[in-house]
């Protein structure tokens, strides 16, 4: 029997939910939300493992970087569902902090909390750019082939990460590297691993790389390549080795300053083309100046100044959203649905610390061939957007840095301009790039 009247009486929270999320003017249920973003979480879960073992390589805590990739995931993915309402999850961007720790840490030899102080400032630049009309004003006036190059070269940079990590290509003294003793066990394993992904990412399997990383760890572990974990759930490991760590002082330096441009661009290209991409597919908007892009990054840029709070490297939209957008995905309900799922993840340290390496560098060498599939969009018919764009590719890998390559970039496109008499063409972000970009090149002692 129902309540008097034969009314059903609706409930409260999911008629707020439908409220706020506008569910039935996109054609939506709550329902298919929670499916969209138990989809993307599926997907994105990957990011808990594999950026703790690319930041610890860096001299931070594994396990407070478990905790604070789950906890930034959440804030961050949360945050955009109810503040943009776009179905975009959030967590730490592949390739930069392949950068924190390779490029800065290891590379510039600097203090992983001087890296963070890095990562909160262009963060910051970030925000001042994603809140006012600078941020259209520095994204159109860069050419469209250095951002795609940008997005390339990086895909080449983590994959060689990658590669090197697992044992497949190393040092040599006579050519600079050479391949590594492929009949190595944990080389084998990593083999495994990669071999597994591509043939799952061939299929269209959703969830490829979580499901290879999980695969791979357990034949690992029947192999003796790695400890099995004792027990599976264990309470969270606590952030404060690393939050609130963040030396702004030594990152306020002239030498740190490309680093800071560098990793602000990068966000801003990432960020851009992301959440166009995705937000298009799930038919919002299309352009650059419609209202769900302009809050999405709003809120991507908050996050991205608030993850070196927690002590881990800059955030950003994760295509894998589209997964959830196929799932139906229509709203930012999707995002916190995601966003919530990524709490698990808090409570099963002991089997990300038993994952074997070689189970999680495969996933770097795939992330980057697909990063790396951008080079397609570029014109490369033309010598002036073909060789910044070489240059910018293959500086990457070579020198161990984004900044190089994306400096050598933009002022080789400087230059092919000026060559071609298309000094009209050079609007002043664009000089104030390629002013900023010397600077690397002129403190390289």
């Amino acid at each position: 029997m129902g309540p008097p009247g034969g009314k059903i009486k609706e409930n409260p929270m999911k008629a707020w939910l439908e409220h706020h999320f506008h569910l039935k003017r996109r054609g939506t249920t709550v329902e298919r939300e929670f499916m969209a973003g138990l989809t993307t979480f599926v997907t994105m879960l990957y990011i808990v493992p594999v950026n703790a073992a690319i930041m610890t390589q860096a001299g931070m805590p594994f396990e407070a970087l478990v905790t604070a990739t789950a906890l930034v995931t959440v804030f961050a993915s949360v945050l955009n569902g109810l503040w943009s309402n776009t179905p975009i999850a959030m967590s730490v961007g592949m390739g930069l902090n392949a950068y924190f720790t390779f490029g800065l840490v290891k590379g510039l030899g600097i203090p992983w909390e001087t890296a963070l102080g890095v990562v909160f400032l262009s963060g910051a630049l970030f925000m001042l750019l994603s809140f006012t009309p600078l941020r259209r004003w520095l994204v159109d006036s860069i050419p469209d082939d250095i951002r795609k190059a940008v997005t390339a070269g990086i895909g080449a940079f983590i994959a060689f990460i990658g590669l090197k990590q697992m044992g497949i290509i190393v040092a040599h003294p006579a050519t600079l590297v050479g391949i590594g003793h492929l009949g190595d066990g944990q080389v084998l394993l990593g083999l495994f691993g990669l071999a597994l992904t591509a043939v799952l990412m061939a299929r269209g399997a959703k969830g490829a790389f979580m499901i290879s990383i999980t695969v791979t760890a357990l034949l690992g572990w029947v192999c003796g390549l790695a400890n099995v974990p004792e027990h599976l759930f264990s309470l969270p490991a606590s952030i404060a080795p690393i939050a609130l760590k963040l030396d702004l002082a030594g990152a306020c330096t002239l030498v740190m300053l490309p680093v800071i441009v560098t990793f602000l661009v990068t966000s801003l290209f990432d960020a851009v083309g992301t959440i166009s991409g995705v937000a298009s597919r799930a038919g919002m908007f299309t352009g650059k100046g419609s209202k769900e892009l302009k809050k999405t990054l709003e809120a991507d840029a908050v996050c991205a100044a608030g993850s070196s709070l927690l002590g881990v490297s800059t955030t950003t939209a994760f295509v894998e959203s589209a997964t959830g957008v196929e799932e139906g995905g229509r709203t930012g309900l999707t995002a916190v649905f995601t966003g919530l799922l990524f709490l698990m993840p808090l409570f099963l340290l002991p089997v990300f610390q038993a994952v074997p390496p070689n189970a999680i560098y495969p996933v770097l060498v795939a992330v980057g061939g697909l990063m790396f599939s951008e080079i397609k969009h570029i014109n490369l018919e033309t010598p002036s957007a073909a060789l910044p764009a070489f240059l910018i590719v293959l500086l990457m890998p070579l020198t161990f840095s984004i900044t190089y390559g994306l400096a050598a970039g933009i002022l080789a496109a400087i230059v092919m301009m000026l060559a071609q008499g298309r000094w009209r063409e050079i609007n002043p972000a664009l000089l104030l790039l390629g002013a900023i970009s010397l600077v690397p090149f002129l403190l390289r002692h």
